[in-house]
């Protein structure tokens, strides 16, 4: 019982969602447009609405949107995107990553180079024929070239 003049304290249930896309990489590399537009429609008339009937939040989408950002090959837009997800969490190796590959397919290797030493602060003994190893399985492969040709050129260690 709250009494006369006490704020009512509400209790909520907070739950984590961790959504991920089959396919992702393959369906922007064929359809960049389309892929966008039903996730957005997706996300409008499913995710959005059950979020508000339950007054919860959406939090943290950057990290995702740098990598579509890059596979999309708009690596400026990839950088903006990593930059917010640093701010956050500073140690979020996705965004480290994107910006290495990102600033490395822009010439910008001086920054390509100095994120490579941040990202292998946070993982050493990266190499990327790790990171390959990694990716084969959830990445086209034209999108894991993509990040490897920016990892070479950004001085990551092969082997």
């Amino acid at each position: 019982m709250v009494a006369r003049g006490q704020a009512r304290v509400e209790r909520r249930f907070a739950a984590i969602l961790a959504a991920d896309v089959a396919g992702y990489s393959r369906l922007i590399g064929a359809d960049e447009e389309g892929t966008l537009e039903r996730l957005r429609a997706l996300r409008a008339e499913l995710t959005d609405p059950k979020i508000a009937e339950h007054r919860g939040r959406t939090v943290k989408t950057t990290g995702g949107l740098a990598f579509a950002h890059i596979a999309a090959r708009r690596f400026e837009e990839a950088i903006e995107w990593a930059d917010r997800a640093l701010h956050d969490q500073p140690r979020f190796t996705v965004a480290v990553r994107a910006k290495v590959v990102a600033n490395a397919h822009l010439g910008r290797l001086d920054e390509a180079r100095a994120e490579v030493g941040r990202m292998l602060a946070l993982y050493p003994g990266l190499t990327i024929a790790s990171w390959r190893a990694f990716a084969a399985t959830p990445f086209a492969p034209e999108l894991v070239e993509l990040y490897v040709t920016g990892l070479r050129k950004a001085g990551l260690p092969e082997e």
